[in-house]
This record gives C-alpha cells, sequence and structure tokens, in this order.
C-alpha cells in the first residue's frame, strides 16, 4: 500500500536448522559482509581452531536471526526507507512506528488473515478486483494460475489437510481464488456485501459463516489484538509462551465459529 505493508510470514525453523553453516554464512553474506573471520571461512582459507570456534559461534547467532522475524523486518524496512529517504532527498525516520506481530494459530486464522490481506487494495479503492491489484500475492497467484503454476517465491498451495502433507499452505489455490474474487466483490462499495449460502468450499470446510467472513476480512485488524485462532490453539499458545490469560478468546471464538 501506499503508506504501509501486510505480510503474512512462514518460519520454517526445520529447513532453517538443516542447513549447513557454509549455507548459513552465505545466506547471511547476502544481506551484510558479516566479519573478516567468516570471509575468511568462505574464501576456504584455513583457521586455527580457536578462530574456527569463533566462527562457529558467529554461525550460530546468524542462524537464529535468520529465522527471526523480528530481524526480517528490520532489514526490509530499513532498506525501504532508505530508499524512500532518498528519493525525497531527505534523511531521518521514514516508518511511524516499530512493526506489529500476530500470531495465525489454525486454519481459519490463516484464511482470514491471507484474505484481509490479499484485499487491501480492493478495500482502499485502489483496485477493483484482485488481479487487478497490484504489489498483492493473490495477483501473482492469479497470474500464475492462468499459467498452471504456482507464483514463484510465495508458499505453494498444496491442498486440503492430509498424512505426510508437505510445507505449504492447507488448502486448494483454486478454491482460494475463488473466494477472494467473491469477497472482492461483496466488499466493494455499491455492493450490499453478502456472500450466498451457498459459500465456497473453504469457508464450509473451517466452519465459517458468510457474516463472519465478511467481518474478518474487513476488519480483521480491528478485531484481533495478538494471538488469532480457535480455543484450544489459543490455550496451547498460551501454555507454550506462559501467558495467564487467552485475551483474545471471546472474539475468536464469535468469529471463527
Amino acid at each position: 500500500m501506499s503508506n504501509h505493508t501486510h505480510l503474512v510470514l512462514f518460519i520454517d525453523e526445520q529447513q532453517a536448522k538443516s542447513w549447513t553453516m557454509h549455507e548459513v554464512i552465505s545466506r547471511w553474506h547476502q544481506l551484510f559482509k558479516g566479519t573478516l573471520l567468516t570471509q575468511q571461512y568462505l574464501r576456504g582459507e584455513p583457521l586455527i581452531d580457536t578462530l574456527q570456534q569463533v566462527v562457529n559461534e558467529t554461525a550460530k547467532v546468524y542462524r537464529q536471526r535468520l529465522m527471526d522475524i523480528s530481524w526480517f523486518m528490520r532489514i526490509l524496512n530499513e532498506t525501504i526507507a532508505k530508499q524512500a529517504n532518498l528519493e525525497d532527498g531527505c534523511t531521518g525516520r521514514f516508518w511511524e512506528g516499530r512493526f506489529k506481530s500476530q500470531a495465525l494459530l489454525d486454519e481459519a486464522a490463516l484464511i482470514a488473515c491471507m484474505a484481509y490481506v490479499d484485499l487491501n487494495p480492493i478495500r482502499a479503492k485502489s483496485a477493483k478486483t484482485p488481479e487487478t491489484s497490484n504489489y498483492t500475492s493473490i495477483q501473482r497467484r492469479i497470474k500464475a494460475e492462468i499459467k498452471g503454476q504456482q507464483a514463484q517465491q510465495l508458499l505453494p498451495f498444496i491442498g486440503n489437510p492430509r498424512k505426510n502433507m508437505p510445507t505449504g499452505l492447507p488448502f486448494e489455490l483454486s478454491d482460494y481464488i475463488q473466494l477472494v474474487d467473491l469477497t472482492g466483490r461483496c466488499i466493494r462499495a455499491d455492493k450490499r456485501g453478502y456472500i450466498d449460502k451457498a459459500q465456497p468450499e473453504i469457508l464450509t470446510r473451517l466452519g465459517i459463516s458468510h457474516e463472519n467472513w465478511l467481518v474478518l476480512t474487513t476488519q480483521f485488524r480491528q478485531c484481533f489484538h495478538g494471538a488469532v485462532g480457535r480455543a484450544q490453539a489459543l490455550t496451547d499458545f498460551c501454555e507454550h509462551q506462559h501467558l495467564k490469560k487467552r485475551a483474545t478468546v471471546s472474539i475468536c471464538q464469535k468469529l471463527l465459529a
């Protein structure tokens, strides 16, 4: 958007932990210069044991940062701020405040947040349809789907949940595109904002009513101010994070059921 961004991120810790030390350092050097020792390591120069140990410890720090949302946002926001300041011929802060993050704990929360993000330009009246909404994942997915492909550099749709699922989004791509397209038509200013009771398969499978769906896809950020998911998912999350209270449980139960 013109003054903010929305991102739905997936941290693949299992993959990050499987990287070799050489791969970790190589990835980090794509972003930063690293240290003299890590540069020597990548060049294949021999290091004495004590210096090699320093490189090992540095790689551990790099690995953790490479799967850290805060570091991801830091790099992204700094890059955008520098480009904007260069264009405007000024210096100083670009973003009004620090980014905000919410955990999406189950399929219902995930699909609602994804649709909310993909439909941002339509709500802002900067686009009339998903396929004409620039800088969105849904536009890239539609263009790829026309060619019978999955969009590159985006997490793929891998179909509905089943045993031994590969990494990806637990929905059918065609169902999601249909859902976003239908929802986008409903939230236009010249429409009454209503999804027929013969709602798309995704909503039927997840048990989300069409009334709640329109609230979720137009007011997601206003409705939720913490982790999002159904009651059991929230309970598990709070136990894992050592939180005493499920702050959003009532609104989650209302809208995700």
